[in-house]
């Protein structure tokens, strides 16, 4: 609500730890960190929110959610948001995903149905990796239009 008075667009980072994952706690930090995140917020500042699911436990450690977990984890999101705002809410909000990702799993990650997009941090840094993401996503994109 404050990047919004302050005239920003927040991007809303949100995931869990290594230990909630292995207590099959994902829905339930998710819930979480969304009801608190994004209560009170109307329908069109929320839908102006850029959304990540960055999992804690893949944060700078070489490890990533598989394309699967992802796509679980997009897809909660996504029906969390349809449950408590208008359906063009959920359509139109981006969720990205960020945790490690590398040109060598972007492609697998941005084919899957809820990943709009990637929050690349560290192979950001360094421009032949960061083209490399790029390059994977372009080729997703294209396959996802055929």
């Amino acid at each position: 609500k404050a990047a919004f008075r302050a005239g920003l667009l927040p991007i809303l980072c949100v995931g869990e730890t290594l230990s909630q994952r292995q207590a099959g706690q994902l829905e339930s930090v998710l819930d979480q960190q969304l009801s608190v995140a994004m209560g009170g917020l109307a329908a069109d500042q929320a839908a102006a929110v850029t959304l990540a699911y960055e999992p804690v436990w893949a944060i700078g450690t070489g490890h990533n959610a598989s394309p699967e977990q992802a796509q679980e984890a997009h897809a909660y999101i996504r029906g969390w948001l349809r449950g408590h705002f208008p359906a063009f809410v959920a359509d139109q909000l981006r969720i990205q995903y960020g945790g490690s990702v590398k040109a060598s799993n972007a492609g697998a990650l941005l084919t899957q149905p809820d990943v709009d997009g990637a929050l690349v941090g560290g192979a950001s840094l360094k421009a032949a990796d960061f083209l490399g993401i790029i390059e994977a996503g372009l080729a997703a994109r294209r396959a996802s239009r055929s």
